[in-house]
């Protein structure tokens, strides 16, 4: 019979190492033991656990730093711990570094399996995950909520079906695309992402579906495109909801006829792409203006996941936040071992309107700044501040940076909207409504305002 997980228990009361030894075996886990702390650490390294279960107060290394320690050397290494002792205080300090579970002695062996049951979950832990469960190795979690949806992931990467993943922005949409492609039976052929809001709309086409040489103007070489890259893969099309209309026309016949024709080509291409699509924006007040294609939303969403923000995940933030310390202390080769408690409870606390990504920034600001090896609650109300800071200076710079662009472009095609949509590469529907937006008139930009517009001027502006 196939052992369920195999399971560390460390306690210096030899009764009580037994007697849970016995509970463990009797419900098909493998059991290896340790009388300390210390001892613990050593049988680790040889007995590879998917889980620990400590007892709190041991004499010499106790279990919180034993959890310490188990954390440094095993990040996503889950554990439990047993106290005879047992508080709210305890409870709450224990959780809040990111220990799985927390048990008050006595207990009855139902609310112990359970505890280890819902820790082997959490964690990947058992035998039969940790040698099949690599297709979600990038993504840490711990919460009800992301094992829910993994779980959704797993069984629709067995299928075929297109799958429209809806989240904020920062919670990690790309992440979750790569785990349905690694955990399909496509895993070894190619994963393509394309971000459909950064490619200029004049260059997208091209990008997606390929060009001939000589198609347009700088086309000096053939260029497949991105869905005949992925062929016998997936690609990724990350903000899908930013795609011109035109363009959801041609994805759509893609989707339906499974081919590609390049731009300047006359014959089409055969290919076998699954399409994991990504948005940011709710679709729905999109497709009923008319603005995305009813059609193309339904092709694409056959199954829809939606990725739930860091704030709705709250329990997820201890181990995150311990992954980007670890990870960015090896990066600026800095000794920075951990949070304070009332630094871990400051993250935990944080709006993160921001999610994984801003809190993977506050944590490499850091660890960067750090002159201790604990990080301070002082440091974290600091990088927390700095981080809102400078989102609003981002935004500020942002419509700056747009409104001399837009000033600029006007005064180079002497008021010109058309020649001026034309150089920014934006339709001049669109363009107006970024002059409206900036508070910006073309007829400033005339060499004389008070002079009429030609009938050529006029026709160009409303081509």
């Amino acid at each position: 019979m196939t052992v369920a997980a195999r399971i560390l228990l460390v306690d210096d009361d030899p009764a009580l190492l037994r007697l849970l030894s016995l509970r463990l075996e009797n419900a098909n886990y493998e059991v290896a033991t340790a009388a300390s702390g210390e001892q613990a650490l050593v049988v680790l390294e040889s007995s590879r656990p998917q889980l620990v279960i400590t007892d709190l107060r041991m004499d010499g290394m106790d279990g919180l730093a034993l959890f310490e320690a188990i954390r440094a050397r095993h990040p996503l290494l889950p554990v439990i711990v047993l106290t005879a002792h047992g508080s709210i205080p305890d409870a709450v300090a224990a959780t809040q570094r990111g220990v799985a579970g927390f048990l008050t002695k006595p207990f009855d062996s139902q609310a112990l399996l359970e505890q280890v049951r819902r820790a082997l979950a959490a964690g990947g832990g058992t035998l039969e995950r940790a040698a099949g469960d690599d297709w979600r190795r990038e993504i840490l979690c711990r919460s009800g909520s992301m094992e829910t949806l993994l779980e959704q992931v797993r069984r629709v990467a067995g299928t075929e079906a297109s799958v429209l993943i809806e989240g904020q922005s920062g919670t990690g949409k790309e992440l979750l695309a790569r785990a349905i492609h690694n955990a399909s039976s496509r895993a070894t052929r190619p994963f393509v992402a394309v971000n459909c809001g950064a490619i200029p709309e004049s260059l997208l086409e091209s990008e997606l579906f390929g060009h001939r040489r000589g198609a347009f103007t700088g086309a000096t070489r053939d260029h497949e495109g991105l869905f005949a890259a992925a062929d016998g893969g997936s690609i990724f099309l990350d903000e899908i909801g930013d795609m011109p209309a035109q363009l959801q026309v041609k994805l759509l016949r893609v989707l339906q006829e499974r081919e590609v024709r390049p731009v300047g080509e006359t014959r089409a291409r055969s290919i076998d792409v699954r399409v994991i699509s990504a948005t940011h924006r709710d679709l729905d007040p999109a497709r009923s203006g008319q603005r995305f294609r009813e059609d193309l939303f339904y092709r694409l969403g056959v199954v829809r996941l939606r990725l739930p923000a860091l704030a709705e995940r709250r329990e997820d933030i201890p181990l995150l936040a311990e992954h980007f310390r670890a990870q960015m202390a090896a990066q600026y080769g800095k000794e920075v071992t951990g949070f304070a408690p009332a630094a871990m409870e400051r993250l935990l606390q944080a709006p993160w309107s921001g999610n994984v990504r801003e809190l993977r920034n506050v944590v490499e600001q850091l660890v960067a700044l750090a002159d201790t090896p604990v990080l301070t609650d002082a440091a974290v109300r600091q990088a927390l501040q700095a981080d809102s800071q400078d989102l609003l200076a981002f935004a500020e710079a942002r419509r700056r940076f747009e409104r001399r662009y837009l000033a600029e472009l006007l005064q180079m095609t002497g008021g010109s909207v058309s020649q001026a949509a034309r150089l920014a590469k934006r339709n001049r529907t669109e363009f107006y409504k970024l002059l409206h937006r900036h508070g910006l008139d073309p007829d400033q930009f005339r060499e004389n305002p008070d002079c009429p517009r030609s009938e050529t001027e006029k026709k160009l502006d409303e081509s």
